[in-house]
């Protein structure tokens, strides 16, 4: 017999009975859970003879003629056959058993149980301190509200004063004093028509952008010049002072708008509580520095001049221009000036943004539903956002 001859009928066996199933029992795969068992078994069935033909026992009832084999194959008996709860003989059926072994997938967007994370419950303390923080967080107000109101009360003084020695170094307020009674005149020949033309040039040299020149050039009536160089020179220091009051003056009002306008849609009275605070720290400024002056008015110009200049470029004597123009009784006034004019503005502010009951941050709306909540609820009042009482 060749292996191109056909292989010979027999009635007792059938080669298509499963096509899937192998011919050795060692080319089955074991189960994942016996798999360590299985190894000697397949050892045992890989040393036995594929030539061999197994025999069923005769004389037993329901034996019927044993099977053949084809060339190179055995056949198992019937008896060899996995029972129930061993592997199965069809390749689909071993494949549903290794999926029933192997359990359903995990679903990739699987959510948890809602009560898998109440398995284990935290100690008491634990949950009152995250209920606490829980609560303090629900609580807390902003932290950008608070922080422009402190601006606006930082910056409220400052811009007070800018603007009060602005206002003072104009020519309407030399004019006011030149031709005030009282004001002491020049004894050097200065007339008061003199001093206004003069001193004129010299405030609006504080305020514009021409160089030294501007004041270096004048001459007077007989051709000589004006101011000294020593004069010039103070001049331009005092301008650098100036501008640079005046610039972080300009910022910080700018600042303030902004501050301004976010408190207006964000924070419900904080313009009220940021100018309030600041008219307060104002006050106490102004009312400290006008003691030190009206206690001695000598030595606190004094100390202000060294803070901002050298010793010995601010001294002139009586015959120059600028002790003519701008003499000490001129300073004096100048210094109660810009004191009344930020007390007044500051005094003002504290009036206007005192905390009333109609003030605390309420909007039409919320007072509206305030005044429709008294004697009804006091919860109700507090959830509408009624001031305290």
């Amino acid at each position: 017999m060749t292996e191109k001859s056909p292989i010979p009928k027999d009635p007792d066996a059938d080669i298509h009975d499963d096509g899937d199933e192998p011919a050795f029992e060692w080319m089955k795969p074991a189960p994942k859970s016996a798999a360590a068992d299985a190894r000697p078994a397949r050892a045992a069935d890989g040393a036995r003879d594929s030539s061999t033909k197994r025999v069923p026992e005769e004389g037993k009832p329901g034996a019927g003629p044993a099977p053949r084999a084809a060339a190179g194959e055995a056949v198992r008996p019937p008896a060899e056959r996995p029972a129930a709860g061993q592997q199965p003989e069809s390749r689909a059926d071993r494949k549903a058993a290794e999926a029933a072994e192997a359990g359903p997938e995990p679903s990739l967007f699987a959510e948890p149980l809602p009560t898998s994370a109440l398995q284990v419950r935290p100690p008491e303390a634990e949950v009152e301190r995250r209920n606490h923080e829980r609560e303090q967080a629900a609580n807390a107000k902003p932290l950008a509200p608070r922080i422009f109101q402190v601006l606006l009360a930082v910056f409220y003084p400052v811009v007070l004063l800018v603007l009060a020695i602005r206002a003072v170094a104009s020519p309407l307020f030399l004019w006011v004093e030149y031709y005030r009674p009282g004001f002491p005149g020049d004894g050097y020949g200065f007339n008061a028509d003199d001093r206004m033309t003069y001193g004129s040039y010299a405030l609006d040299y504080l305020s514009n952008w021409s160089g030294p020149r501007y004041l270096g050039e004048l001459v007077n009536q007989n051709g000589e010049k004006l101011f000294k160089e020593g004069e010039v020179a103070h001049m331009a220091d005092v301008k650098t002072v100036m501008l640079s009051a005046f610039g972080a003056g300009a910022l910080m009002i700018i600042i303030g708008i902004i501050a301004m306008i976010y408190l207006r849609k964000r924070s419900t009275g904080g313009i009220r509580r940021g100018l309030f605070a600041g008219s307060i720290v104002t006050l106490v400024l102004i009312l400290g520095l006008g003691t030190l002056a009206a206690l001695g008015w000598q030595q606190f110009f004094t100390d202000f001049h060294h803070i901002f200049f050298a010793n010995g470029t601010w001294t002139f004597a009586l015959d120059d221009t600028l002790i003519r123009l701008f003499p000490g009784q001129y300073w004096m006034d100048s210094g109660i000036a810009i004191g009344a004019l930020v007390f007044i503005t500051a005094l003002l502010t504290l009036i206007f943004t005192w905390p009333t009951r109609r003030r605390r941050g309420l909007s039409p709306k919320n007072q509206a539903v305030a005044e429709d909540s008294v004697g009804t609820d006091p919860e109700a009042l507090t959830e509408a956002g009624a001031p305290e009482k």
